[in-house]
């Protein structure tokens, strides 16, 4: 089998890597499509001791199995479905388990992997391969934060920070969910064009710190995006950090420290999300369609890797067949 073995400092070598073989309770996955994603820039830069790729689609390969042929996506969060969280639903805070696929055990950027089958979603026949890993970060990370700040805010002016594949999914469940106007920062050009084609407004950060949000969105996962968000956040409004990074380094500021705000951290999103998330990729399917914007084979998987860091790609694929 065919995989991808990430070396760090953007080296891709593809390998031929051992058959998966199933254990108890898992099955075998062929991937059809593997969507990049801004967090796997950290494999890509520092090497990874396992196959990474979490975004992804592809059909159950285990003749005799029951599922056997089944479209499917892949919840990345090995959950236990016993533990407290689990019980109440929150499967992406399961206390037994802290195991990711793609992070702790092998993922997507192969031909096969293996998987719990409890953690395989079925993909329904109107969601075609190229757009089910929208259904997981794209849409499942964001709308599910979106759905917490909902608690705190129900709408209103709205700001996000990154307009990569997270902020513009966000972006545009925003604007499903009755948030506007929005506003958006990011420096690409590229990124800030397609946000604009989404109904956003690009704005400089120097003016975001001075917008008075109702609702900020932090999806860069850098210092400089954190610390806007502080600032542009409104009187009682919320912050929702999506952004991932390794460390913090910010600046408590007089116009930070003289006002009341919410800080909304979210993670993944739990599994009961999936069926109202497939109604989110329902209604705005042309816009999600237009966020995949290329493909490739696990030949090309480093090139594609090296435009999408540079922000010349949205959320390209791979496709290994």
């Amino acid at each position: 089998m065919r995989a991808a073995k990430f070396h760090g400092e953007g080296r891709i070598e593809i390998v031929d890597a051992p058959e998966p073989r199933p254990g108890p309770g898992e099955v075998l996955v062929r991937v059809a499509a593997c969507a990049l994603c801004g967090s796997d820039l950290r494999p890509w830069r520092r090497g990874w001791p396992v196959t990474s790729g979490h975004e992804i689609a592809g059909r159950v390969d285990q003749p005799g199995h029951p599922r056997h042929g089944e479209r499917v996506i892949v919840y990345i969060p090995v959950f236990c479905g016993r533990c407290e969280e689990c019980s109440a639903g929150r499967t992406h805070l399961c206390r037994e388990s802290r195991e990711l696929v793609g992070w702790q055990r092998s993922g997507g950027y192969a031909e096969r992997l293996t998987v719990p089958e409890r953690c395989l979603l079925s993909v329904p026949d109107d969601v075609p391969d190229r757009l089910a890993p929208l259904l997981l970060d794209t849409i499942g990370t964001t709308a599910h934060g979106i759905r917490l700040a909902k608690r705190i805010v129900e709408g209103g002016r709205a700001l996000v920070l990154g307009a990569g594949p997270i902020g513009l999914g966000a972006i545009i469940v925003l604007a499903r969910m009755g948030f506007g106007p929005i506003d958006v920062v990011d420096p690409v050009a590229y990124r800030s064009g397609f946000a604009t084609s989404l109904g956003a407004t690009p704005v400089s950060a120097e003016a975001a710190a001075a917008g008075r949000y109702r609702l900020v969105v932090e999806a860069a996962g850098k210092d400089a995006a954190r610390q806007v968000a502080l600032e542009a956040v409104g009187p009682e409004g919320a912050i929702l950090q999506l952004g991932e990074s390794d460390a913090w380094a910010l600046t408590e500021t007089r116009s930070i420290r003289l006002k009341d705000f919410f800080l909304v951290r979210s993670f993944y999103f739990p599994i009961g999300d999936y069926e109202p998330n497939l109604e989110l990729l329902r209604a705005d399917r042309d816009k999600y369609q237009r966020l995949v914007d290329d493909a490739a084979d696990l030949d090309r998987l480093g090139e594609l890797f090296a435009s999408f860091a540079r922000g010349e790609k949205l959320k390209p694929l791979l496709v290994p067949a």
